[in-house]
């Protein structure tokens, strides 16, 4: 077993009074190894008062805060360590595909096209290039080959509206782009693909030259169970975190605003803690 150190600092700032809904919680599924209680502190810039917030699970098991930010905006803290096994991502290679006829009726829905996957556009690009390969979880890690090929990581062509099929065509983008790419082609080959994003540090690999301790990866359903996949990184990683999971990342932003805001900071950590 590892310790897993996770915070964030982040700062918004709006003009007015906006409401707004948070997805910085770590999942359910993660709640019960966290060694610490893991609140989140939420004050107004304008004066360090607090702010408060309400909880609720949305309808992926997510879960949520719903707020209202105050005018002038709100920074938004924690820091919490979990408790890790200290393991690799598991690796099936056996893992079989299943016939949409035979899938669980709560998995359909991530054979969808969703808001940055769009299924339909890229069907016959995702025949054409995958279907010769084995099924199972060789298609889908070649899948994640040819992503991970595809896509030059670069932030500073970071854009919040990129979709899959611009990913595919612009060759550019970060690990929010990479994994809408691999959910959409997964998706086509009629995989159930769900896209998630959480805590994930340098652990157990060289430090990246382009860090971020908050990423995206996905999860395809083959063999009977949700299997961990990552378009980005394209190895297996120790120490993924999760906090939200759905059809793409307009289910699961960080924070979500009903009116205008400016991220004015963000900062995100992740790392081992010493024994």
């Amino acid at each position: 077993m590892i310790t897993i150190q996770c915070g964030y600092r982040i700062e918004v700032v709006c003009n007015q009074p906006t409401a707004g809904i948070t997805l910085l919680d770590a999942h359910p599924e993660r709640q019960g190894d966290i060694i610490d209680v893991a609140t989140m502190s939420v004050t107004a810039l304008s004066d360090g008062s607090p702010v408060p917030t309400e909880d609720y699970d949305d309808s992926f098991g997510n879960i949520c805060r719903r707020l209202v930010i105050p005018s002038g905006g709100a920074r938004f803290e924690s820091r919490f360590n979990v408790a890790d096994p200290g393991t690799l991502d598991v690796f099936d290679q056996n893992a079989i595909e299943h016939a949409p006829a035979e899938l669980p009726p709560e998995v359909l829905q991530f054979l969808l096209p969703s808001r940055y996957c769009e299924v339909d556009e890229l069907s016959g690009v995702a025949w054409n290039l995958f279907g010769g390969y084995a099924p199972g979880w060789n298609r889908v890690q070649q899948i994640c080959n040819f992503v991970n090929a595809q896509i030059r990581f670069d932030y500073q062509f970071a854009r919040n509206t990129r979709t899959a099929a611009q990913a595919f065509n612009e060759r550019v983008g970060v690990c929010r782009d990479f994994t809408h790419l691999a959910v959409a082609l997964t998706r086509a080959m009629n995989i159930p693909a769900r896209y998630c994003n959480g805590f994930l540090g340098d652990i157990g690999v060289p430090p990246d030259p382009a860090p971020m301790d908050y990423n995206a990866w996905f999860e395809a359903y083959i063999g009977g169970h949700w299997h961990t996949f990552d378009a980005r990184h394209n190895v297996p990683r120790i120490g993924r975190v999760l906090v939200a999971r759905g059809r793409d990342a307009a289910d699961i932003p960080m924070i979500h605003t009903f009116g205008p805001h400016m991220l004015q900071r963000f900062e995100v950590i992740t790392e081992q803690v010493a024994a």
